[in-house]
């Protein structure tokens, strides 16, 4: 094994990749987003449902939340890609592997992946291994935060266009930085060329969660509290909107848990939904 394949991925990225696959797996079709490439691209042992964060009954409306927002952005960058928009930003990719499962879509744009030094190494080499591949419309932007590093700057290193929009994302990250690092991201993208689209998810005040889902969000925090990384920033929906506009963007809207429910959920038997009220999505154009 290879020094970089022992740079493993951040767990909540493998999680969150191995919930996708769950959705696959134990949630009767139709699959709201079929992804088992981050599965494949972890290769757990053969067990791995049985841990206790993969239990389908328990992680049902996570793994809901998970698969809808991913379905929603992936949505949103197709749609972009037809206007004419070129260049996606995927801040935190982690395991995302919209790049591997839509090159028809991905090779007509190029995909800025930005993430820390070692899990990017690991993935670009578990990629390889696999037979992925690296296309020269896929770039990887190794931004070192702890370190100050400007992603901007990495960007434009990379190739980035800064006179071109842009499609920006970022999920599952805005809860682990402090509210003035959640503005600063949002000037930062506002910034960008006319035209460019920003969407994130942000989690609401747990007190404010469908009380199913509560205790599984508290479980949640507790965990990142002790492994170092705990939740910082909870966001009412009028308070994210309104942080948008005053960081520049023309226009601002919040897309709820029951806006995802009624797009991709419409008509299911199973009682699968994403929680409302949890982690829900900020759209934003400049």
């Amino acid at each position: 094994m290879t020094a970089q394949r022992q740079a493993t991925p951040d767990s909540t990225a493998a999680r969150v990749a191995l919930w996708r696959a769950l959705h696959v797996q134990a949630d009767a079709p139709p699959h709201v987003l079929e992804d088992e490439i981050g599965l494949q691209l972890l290769a757990p042992s053969e067990d791995w449902r049985s841990r206790g964060d993969m239990d389908p009954g328990f992680t049902r409306p996570f793994r809901a939340s998970i698969v809808a927002r991913a379905r929603f952005i992936e949505d949103l960058v197709v749609e972009q890609a037809g206007r004419g928009v070129d260049q996606y930003v995927i801040l935190g990719a982690g395991l995302d592997s919209f790049a591997q499962r839509r090159p028809e879509v991905a090779s007509r744009l190029t995909v800025f992946e930005v993430d820390p030094p070692e899990p990017q190494a690991w993935k670009r080499q578990r990629l390889l291994e696999l037979g992925f591949g690296v296309p020269d419309w896929l770039r990887f932007v190794s931004v070192d935060f702890e370190a100050g590093d400007s992603w901007r700057q990495r960007l434009a290193a990379e190739g980035f266009d800064q006179s071109k929009p842009a499609i920006v994302v970022s999920t599952g990250v805005s809860m682990y930085l402090t509210k003035e690092a959640n503005a600063a991201t949002l000037r930062e993208v506002a910034g960008l060329a006319r035209g460019s689209t920003f969407a994130m998810t942000f989690l609401l005040p747990l007190e404010m969660a469908d009380p199913d889902v509560r205790p599984g969000l508290e479980m949640a925090e507790k965990g990142a509290r002790a492994s170092g990384t705990p939740f910082i920033s909870f966001f009412t929906p009028p308070q994210i909107t309104t942080m948008a506009r005053e960081a520049g963007f023309s226009d601002a809207r919040h897309v709820s848990a029951e806006d995802l429910t009624q797009r991709y959920f419409a008509g299911r038997t199973d009682g699968l939904r994403p929680p409302g009220n949890a982690e829900e999505l900020l759209v934003a154009n400049t």
